[in-house]
């Protein structure tokens, strides 16, 4: 039997399931729209325009769906027919729908934004079909436009879930939704983000996603979070959880306290990308049914409500430039499963996100006509060549 097995190969273990299926993305596609047919110059015929390429939003699609649908990677448009005497204007040639999933930014080649589709049946060019041949162009069909697209996923959550490994995100997310994110003592269980849903009883919903852990160095492409931070690009909430006894992922690592990592995650957002500072923000500490919690929590509770008053207590290399103002403070052990404390959390989450729908509203309201009239400006001076249909 042991023979038999090596002959045919059954002992080479395979690949682990996340790594045979694991979440894309960002994905490059190769589109060329169709070339104009030729006109006809002795009765003035007029050639057919190439057709256009779309990418438009489709509910329940992933990339890996878009992946393994188009083949190679490339797509063209259809090319416009000739202009014949018994036909003096050209058929157009046909136009091409890729459908993609909702909560995508399509870049070039170059990374300037194409545009943003985020709602399902969004529609976008990406490349635009050749004009047909005319005298304008000396009757000559004019080629399609070509690039290389960038699909870059963004998920599309209200809450995003912040923290080193092993601080209790999945932990965190499995007891407040459906969601079954592996669990487990050791740091990188989530190789993937998740997303779970918070359901109220009045048929509100949340949704949360929990990403991998982050490092130190995240911003410059360390450890596995790094890819994972766009994701929270969008969400409503940054919700951060961290460890009441501190955060050492490895030897190569020094022990940070609850504290420094708090200052370590602002500041690895900061240094990703600082506009996200803005949002609002809460945490939770964690693992509170630990020896000696309370008292840790005690001796910080102070300093995580004022920050910035202290932060000149801690070693310049972790302090960031601006320090997060936290809408709400929770102590607790999520893996105790408190019923009443995870309900204020739950609620708290609910308030925060909609004072934040509230005053975003309320701002978009009042701007002025000569504020909308400059952004719409800058807007044209962007080099966003396609927009959205």
């Amino acid at each position: 039997m042991v023979i038999l097995t090596r002959i045919l190969g059954y002992s080479t273990k395979l690949p682990r399931k996340y790594k045979r299926q694991g979440l894309i993305d960002s994905l490059r596609i190769h589109v060329m729209g169709g070339n104009g047919g030729s006109g006809l110059p002795t009765y003035g015929g007029i050639g057919g325009a190439g057709g256009n390429i779309y990418v438009t939003a489709k509910e329940g699609l992933t990339l890996r769906h878009v992946k393994n649908k188009i083949k190679d990677m490339k797509i063209k448009g259809g090319d416009g027919s000739n202009s014949t005497k018994n036909g003096l204007i050209g058929m157009a040639g046909t136009d091409v729908n890729i459908d993609i999933p909702p909560g995508i930014t399509v870049y070039d080649e170059n990374r300037i934004k194409l545009g943003e589709i985020d709602s399902e049946n969004a529609k976008l060019m990406v490349a635009k079909g050749g004009e047909g041949g005319c005298e304008r162009s000396g009757y000559c069909g004019l080629k399609g436009e070509r690039r290389t697209i960038v699909l870059d996923l963004q998920l599309l959550a209200d809450v995003g879930l912040i923290g080193f490994p092993n601080a209790g995100k999945s932990t965190f997310l499995r007891t407040i939704s459906h969601a079954k994110p592996k669990i487990a003592n050791y740091p990188f269980t989530t190789i993937k983000p998740q997303i779970g849903i918070i359901k109220y009883k009045d048929y509100r919903q949340i949704s949360v996603a929990d990403l991998p852990g982050l490092i130190e160095g995240a911003h410059m492409n360390k450890g596995m979070g790094h890819k994972f931070l766009k994701h929270i690009e969008r969400t409503k909430l940054l919700l951060f959880i961290v460890d009441i006894q501190g955060c050492q992922i490895s030897l190569k690592y020094e022990h940070r306290s609850c504290l420094e990592t708090v200052l370590l995650l602002n500041k690895e957002i900061e240094l990703y990308k600082r506009d996200m500072l803005d949002k609002p923000a809460m945490i939770i500490v964690n693992k509170m049914d630990t020896e000696g919690a309370n008292k840790i929590y005690n001796e910080i509770k102070l300093k995580l409500n004022n920050l910035s008053e202290f932060l000149s207590e801690f070693d310049k290399s972790i302090q960031p430039k601006k320090v997060l103002q936290f809408d709400g403070i929770f102590a607790t052990s999520l893996i105790s499963t408190n019923t009443t404390e995870i309900t204020e959390i739950k609620n708290r989450i609910r308030y925060i996100i909609d004072k934040y729908e509230e005053k975003r509203s309320f701002t978009q309201n009042t701007d002025s006509y000569e504020d909308r009239l400059y952004a719409k400006l800058r807007r044209q001076e962007q080099q966003h060549a396609p927009t959205l249909i």
